[in-house]
């Protein structure tokens, strides 16, 4: 499946079948999901998605461990690397 046919609205849940929330925006390479019980959403990484089957997307890792992940931060905007890479233009 292709992100674009991810809609808001769809559930999320982990790998072991718990709720963690509901889709609100699909970007190129996130789902930003509301998370029940919490106030904040998340940024899942669309390799996180291990499947995804009428209208839910299931995680690759379980509901208990999400808050753990370090997806509260939103992804770059773009996929460069963090810090410039000296090494690539160097003159051997």
């Amino acid at each position: 499946m292709r992100m674009t046919d991810i809609k808001p609205g769809w559930q999320v849940v982990g790998n072991d079948g718990r709720r963690v929330g509901e889709v609100r925006e699909v970007g190129q390479n996130f789902v930003l999901t509301s998370v029940a019980g919490f106030g904040d959403d998340i940024y899942v990484p669309a390799s996180a998605i291990a499947n995804v089957e009428h209208e839910v997307l299931h995680l690759s890792v379980p509901q208990h461990d999400v808050s753990e992940m370090g997806w509260e931060q939103p992804p770059r905007d773009d996929d460069s690397p963090a810090a410039p890479e000296s090494d690539l233009h160097r003159h051997i």
